[in-house]
């Protein structure tokens, strides 16, 4: 059985929107939480934990900076500041309403996943009751 051209364009709408969705939970997920150090502020600290640890005499405070300053280069390492969160919010926006009507995803069970309300309102998602 051969599939309709329109049949067809609604497969990959689908297929288009799930990856949409995904791509957005996915960085909701690995996003940094409000109130984390940006890559410059924890450079900034790195910088000036390097002048502390040089200037300080006492053996075991020096031993503490050291260690801070592994656990700052290891923060930066683990940022990806190479992900655009504003454009994977523009699509889910985009994407969402319609996702959510064709597989019945709630309000609640976005919210449930991190999906923050004001995203939600953008998408056309309203609340509703779970019964």
């Amino acid at each position: 059985m051969a599939l309709s051209d329109e049949h067809k364009a609604a497969l990959a709408k689908g297929r288009a929107e799930a990856r949409t969705v995904r791509a957005y939970l996915d960085a909701l997920t690995t996003k940094k939480p409000r109130g984390a150090m940006s890559s410059a502020a924890l450079q900034e600290r790195l910088d000036r934990l390097t002048s502390q640890i040089e200037a300080e005499e006492n053996s075991l405070k020096r031993l503490q900076l050291i260690q801070q300053r592994f656990d700052v280069e290891d923060k930066l390492k683990a940022m990806d500041d190479s992900v655009d969160y504003e454009a994977l919010e523009a699509d889910f926006v985009a994407a969402a309403a319609s996702y959510s009507q064709r597989k019945g995803i709630t309000y609640s069970a976005w919210r449930t996943a991190g999906v923050a309300p004001n995203v939600l309102k953008a998408s056309g998602i309203r609340r509703t009751r779970r019964t």
